[in-house]
């Protein structure tokens, strides 16, 4: 999602030197693969958006399987960067590896102040490992390799899995099956009062390439909107957007993850920058191109 997005900002200020792997094409914890990549292709720039991601109930099944794929994809790529003189590196992380009961809004300085939301304690600290891992290199060999830190992104070429997707995404997939099959009520995790915050993705590529060119620093940058809302409003947001309308219930024997998660965007701001797509045009174009890739997958399986 995030590193389609970067190419269609840099497509559309007239960049064409643009080099891309796919998972299927580059097996980013294979270090030797790795390796090779860059030794062969030489890239000036490297944006750094790739991670496995998924949910609450993903990261709480599979804690070893997050650790270790994002913390060894990360590791491979900014070494092989640091060592073929990458000119540039952009790392792309995550708000949760902000401390679970951060002051609102969490500024950058947050970080590593106190304990971790449990549910994703292990995909956050390869996060963190990784920007530190920048961090490091620009203190001990003097390159220019920064990190972002996003909030709750959505928007094309989302992760839509029942199972495995983030919130927003997720409930999409929910509402549009409940009115497919004309179900009464759609039940959700939790009791509905955490807030949160979203961004739509080909913003959070705006501010990318924006830093890229004008940021350099040790200290990560927030990427969100500033704006947040209960869990139980974007539930109704989405059964609109989707023309849903039947009943919403809570289950709350589900966790509901940290209770407020609100990035302080000041610093982003004071660059130069700010977000453009306001939530419920998001999710509308958001549910567009959930509705253009089952159309998609339905002819593939004719």
């Amino acid at each position: 999602m995030v590193g389609s997005a970067i190419v269609r900002r840099l497509e559309s200020l007239g960049y064409s030197n643009i080099i891309t792997r796919t998972h299927a094409q580059l097996d980013l914890t294979d270090q030797h693969a790795v390796e090779e990549f860059f030794r062969s292709e030489r890239p000036d720039y490297v944006f750094l958006a790739a991670a496995k991601v998924g949910g609450i109930g993903a990261n709480s099944a599979a804690p070893a399987d997050f650790m270790w794929q994002n913390m060894t994809l990360e590791m491979n790529v900014i070494h092989s960067a640091w060592v073929n003189g990458v000119k540039k590196l952009q790392f792309l992380g995550s708000s949760c590896i902000y401390p679970r009961m951060a002051p609102q809004p969490i500024k950058e300085s947050a970080l590593l102040t106190s304990s971790l939301e449990s549910t994703n304690e292990a995909y956050a600290l390869a996060k963190i490992s990784g920007l530190k891992y920048c961090e490091y290199l620009n203190r001990q060999y003097g390159t220019d390799y920064i990190s972002v830190m996003p909030t709750n992104l959505y928007g094309p070429n989302d992760n839509y899995h029942p199972e495995n997707s983030h919130v927003l995404p997720a409930l999409i997939r929910r509402f549009h099956e409940a009115k497919v099959s004309g179900a009464e009520k759609v039940v959700c995790w939790g009791d509905g009062s955490p807030l949160r915050e979203f961004l739509y993705v080909d913003d959070l590529a705006d501010l990318c390439v924006f830093l890229m060119n004008n940021y350099s620093g040790n200290e990560t940058v927030n990427a969100g909107s500033g704006k947040e809302l209960t869990i139980a409003e974007l539930t109704q947001l989405v059964a609109e957007a989707v023309g849903y309308e039947g009943r919403i219930e809570w289950d709350t024997t589900r966790p509901n993850g940290t209770p407020r998660k609100l990035l302080d965007v000041s610093k982003a701001t004071a660059l130069g920058w700010t977000y453009s797509t306001e939530l419920p045009e998001g999710i509308r174009l958001a549910y567009e191109d959930f509705l253009k890739r089952e159309a998609e997958a339905a002819l593939r399986s004719n």
